[in-house]
């Protein structure tokens, strides 16, 4: 073999080398829509090219005997099936390869799980409406959503047997996709239990409005030690950090986004569960520009 064709392999070989290394820590970025109409259609969303997951929220009203429902701000009027409509922007960014959820919860209270069969109860609304199953009035139209998006901040602790009933729905059909939006302060108050099953496969955690476990330049140690937390002891496939997309929207932990590629990625880049970053919101976004300026380095 000539000096000349063994010096050609080995250039190939380490362009291969980089290429895998490059691909093994390549994440995606997750945005939450439906909170703000100024955001534009959740078409344009998943057109803009810059978003792998979307989440859509928020179904904010379940249990405790109340009819489930969605909440979308201005896009639409849920209570005239006027969220039909949604159905034609899932199936754009469906196929494009994007993966849509259905979160449910978020800030507003009014939801809780009141008892386990209950829990059973809303696990198969959901699978019925938004999922495989069948139901006459689905809320956002024929659209068969990826999965469930799990954003608890309060109401009873019966997460667990609505996570298992949606697995079990699930089996020997199409995969259905469970994550989470867990609080940073380790464990979760509301979700521990669900999260120890390893029913989850994402979860993507609030850096955010949370002060003793947010990045910090002076103290990067108490989000380092969070991170290591969650991805050692919780079994789900990926680990995200959320974050707001801008300062506006959230009360505090918004990282600018040098220091997100020159510290924070770096370090998270180094967890063979890393997945990447989650922003709140699509509007946010919009108006910072943040996830156009971090896409290449997730």
């Amino acid at each position: 073999m000539s000096p000349r064709f063994s010096a050609k392999c080995a250039i190939l070989f380490l362009a291969t080398l980089l290429a895998l290394a490059f691909k093994a820590k390549a994440g995606s970025i997750v945005v939450y829509w439906g909170q703000d109409a100024r955001e534009g259609t959740l078409t344009d969303t998943c057109a803009s090219g810059k978003y792998g997951i979307v989440n859509i929220a928020f179904l904010s009203v379940f249990g405790n005997g109340k009819k489930p429902q969605v909440n979308l701000a201005g896009h639409c009027d849920p209570s005239s099936n006027g969220c039909q409509r949604v159905s034609r922007g899932i199936h754009n960014c469906q196929n494009q390869g994007i993966k849509v959820m259905l979160s449910i919860g978020g800030g507003s209270g009014g939801y809780t799980l009141t008892s386990p069969d209950e829990a059973r109860g809303v696990a198969e609304y959901l699978w019925n409406n938004f999922l495989s199953g069948n139901s006459n009035s689905r809320p956002l139209g024929d659209a068969i959503l990826d999965g469930i998006d799990f954003d608890i901040e309060g109401g009873e602790r019966h997460y667990v047997v609505l996570a298992s009933r949606l697995s079990e729905l699930s089996r020997g059909g199409r995969k259905v996709y469970l994550t989470a939006a867990p609080q940073c302060p380790f464990p979760d108050n509301w979700l521990d239990k669900a999260l120890q099953t390893g029913l989850f496969d994402y979860v993507w955690i609030q850096f955010y409005n949370n002060p003793q476990c947010e990045y910090n330049t002076n103290n990067p140690q108490s989000f380092k030690d969070s991170w290591n937390k969650w991805t050692s002891s919780i079994p789900a496939r990926k680990f995200f950090v959320g974050l707001p997309a801008s300062r506006a929207a959230a009360g505090n932990g918004f990282v600018t986004t040098d220091v997100l590629k020159s510290q924070v990625l770096p370090f998270v880049q180094g967890s063979p569960k890393y997945g990447g970053v989650m922003l709140w919101n699509k509007y946010s976004d919009d108006q910072s520009g943040y996830s156009s300026r971090i896409r290449d380095s997730v």
